[in-house]
């Protein structure tokens, strides 16, 4: 399969060397033992490699899990080519590798009252994940489900009897609810059909077993929650409406099964964290004085005590939580950045978290917790990721601004909120602007070993934005990008290229873009519309025709991304989609450009990086092109990211004259 894939792709790339591009030949090879095409990429100075090893062998580290005696956690991290799972026995031990496949570890999820663990792994990114059950104690992993299909979500019963799961196994397409007893794979009974595109998955089973908390995603405005009875598989809405949609997220059960916890944005701009209760369908907001997103609430295994996190613009504040009381404390002492909760020990004395802030790696901590929940002691460091030998006092810690865009907010000019990384050497420093994903997705400020390697090998500034349209805002800032709106947040990169125009310490003439997959578009977009101001840009997965896209994305989401983007089956919006595809409009993309594909992408098809690449070098332009043929929406295998790094160097040293 992949020499068919290589020789195909060398095939393309020797039409287009001569078919265009002024007969300039256009050379191709590969590299990582033929997984890796690099098309128009120049040969890599072995000195780039060589400077960046300290920066590819940065590691972190993420919580998984307690052993079953809560005298141990288990973590994923990397000490070879992918992520896999390991067990750690006190705090800064050893960590003991469990797993030791050629694909990285997905979700790992803790039996209840056994030793196994189930977890989730998919071949060359392609996201057709499969869920396997692990024994810890010798290695051995159980296939449970069909090999076909896409799985995951899994969520246990509280007596460890039942799995219930996401999976597309009916017709490919659909996101349906199954549940599974393990020990008889055979057994997985489909319970809850999609009706619909979206998608649907389970949450939490009730205490008793008897019933399943359901959510259904529909966009990211529009969520609502389900109660299944496992009995009848008959399900009822209890929160959420079609004709007023609302952001409706179900957290878990209470103790007693008579209510559970959710969060929710109606008639709040903000998510809130509120609780349900069945037989009455009272709702009690829990959280009305806190005025930022609620992440969700995190229960212990007996469901008497709770946490949750706010994303607070862009960094997290922590809180214990008493269900009996339905008070709450935040807690102080903890690093200041990003936190993911992760699981109450078995005795509920420990609260173990993920712990990622802009100059350290991710570790896991644990939070001593007091008899009532809601007091706590000082944190235990569990893991110490290596940071290769790097000074970390030299890491730069980024600042926030607000930049004025193109629009007004009750007569003033909106502001959007920015990160800022600025190196400690002479100023005017290049500029790399850094667009994040989604469109929903939100840059926050955590540890980035790229970030830090472009602030101090490169002397560039990294500024990250949060163009309208990106999470965590507000439920009206969120909406500012859609349908018609698209290039809307296009015009905040605009303004903040007017922004870096004012700034002394920024060179206006040597500033990039950067992003990944609807990163990637913005990245294309920018290029269309800024080009003259713009010395480089690298698209990473990137969309280039919302068309083509939505008609070539995995049929599992193409109804959800309809939802963000429209529908091009309408013709009036299948126009719009047109004319602001970057592919449409190659002629516009004056600016080098750089193109990073997975072949198995599933989300963006490598045929819209391909169409981009082909448009821009039949206008003359110069195009770099990655294409990695072992992975999918992005790079996950340690010596393609290595590549990948040398080469985003490479550009950039060019294009900024360094």
């Amino acid at each position: 399969m992949r020499d068919r894939l290589i020789i195909a792709f060398l095939s393309a790339a020797l039409a287009n060397s001569i078919s265009v591009l002024a007969n300039t030949e256009i050379s191709t090879r590969t590299a990582n033992n033929g997984n890796v095409v690099l098309s128009g990429i120049p040969e890599i100075p072995p000195e780039i490699g060589q400077r960046l090893t300290r920066y590819q062998n940065v590691r972190g580290a993420a919580f998984r899990g307690w052993t079953q005696d809560g005298m141990g956690i288990y973590i994923s991290t990397r000490f070879g080519e992918v992520s896999q799972l390991h067990r750690v026995d006190m705090p800064l031990g050893a960590r003991n590798q469990l797993t030791f496949s050629k694909e990285p570890v997905g979700q790992a999820t803790p039996r209840p009252k056994d030793r196994s663990i189930a977890l989730t792994m998919d071949e060359g990114g392609n996201e057709f994940a499969q869920i396997f059950l692990l024994d810890p104690r010798n290695g051995n992993a159980t296939r449970l489900t069909d090999g076909e299909s896409r799985n995951g979500g899994i969520v246990w019963s509280d007596d460890g009897q039942l799995m219930a799961f996401r999976s597309t196994r009916r017709n490919g397409r659909s996101n349906d609810v199954w549940v599974m007893v393990p020990e008889k794979p055979e057994s997985a009974d489909l319970v809850l059909a999609s009706p619909d595109g979206s998608s649907w998955g389970a949450v939490d089973f009730s205490p008793d077993g008897s019933k399943l908390l359901i959510s259904q995603y529909v966009s990211v405005t529009d969520s609502r929650i389900y109660l299944l009875d496992l009995r009848s598989k008959e399900y009822d809405l209890v929160l959420g409406k079609v004709d007023e949609p609302s952001v409706n997220l179900p957290s878990g059960f209470a103790a007693d099964g008579k209510g559970f916890y959710f969060t929710t944005d109606a008639d709040a701009d903000f998510r809130r964290l509120a609780y349900y209760r069945i037989d009455s369908g009272d709702v009690t907001i829990l959280t009305e004085g806190i005025d930022w997103d609620v992440s969700g609430l995190l229960m212990s295994d007996d469901r008497s005590r709770g946490a949750f996190s706010v994303n607070a613009g862009g960094r997290d504040q922590v809180y214990l939580f008493d269900p009996s009381s339905h008070q709450y404390e935040s807690v102080g002492g903890i690093p200041i950045g990003r936190a993911s909760l992760g699981a109450f020990s078995p005795d509920n004395t420990q609260l173990a978290m993920t712990l990622n802030t802009a100059t350290s790696p991710s570790d896991i901590y644990t939070l001593p917790v007091s008899a009532d929940g809601l007091d706590h002691g000082v944190a235990t460091r569990w893991t110490a990721s290596e940071v290769a030998g790097l000074d970390g006092s030299k890491f730069v810690e980024p600042m926030l601004i607000q930049y004025p865009t193109f629009d007004s907010v009750d007569g003033e000019p909106r502001q959007i909120p920015a990160w800022v990384y600025k190196p400690k050497s002479e100023a005017p420093y290049p500029v790399i602007i850094s667009i994040h994903g989604g469109p929903e997705g939100q840059f926050r400020p955590g540890f980035s070993s790229t970030f830090q390697q472009w602030v101090a090998d490169l002397g560039a500034a990294v500024i990250a934005p949060n163009v309208r349209g990106s999470a965590g805002y507000g439920r009206d800032y969120v909406q500012l990008d859609n349908g018609f709106k698209r290039e809307d947040s296009v015009r905040d990169i605009g303004a903040l290229l007017d922004w870096i125009e004012t700034q002394p310490d920024l060179d206006k003439d040597r500033v990039a873009v950067y992003g990944g997959s609807y990163g990637g578009y913005m990245v294309l977009a920018s290029m269309v519309h800024y080009s003259d101001r713009l010395a480089a840009g690298i698209d990473i997965v990137g969309i280039s025709n919302f068309v083509t896209f939505l008609e070539n994305t995995e049929d599992y989401r193409r109804d959800l991304r309809r939802v963000e983007y429209g529908d091009e089956r309408d013709a009036e919006m299948r126009a719009h989609l047109e004319s602001i595809s970057p592919s449409n409009q190659p002629e516009k993309i004056t600016a080098p450009l750089l193109v990073v594909q997975g072949e198995n992408d599933p989300r963006v098809p490598a045929s819209e990086s391909r169409q981009i690449v082909s448009a821009v070098r039949d206008t003359g332009q110069e195009v770099w092109f990655m294409n990695a043929l072992n992975e999918g929406h992005g790079l996950r295998k340690k010596e393609n990211r290595d590549l990948f790094m040398e080469v985003v160097n490479l550009f950039l040293q060019k294009h900024f004259e360094i």
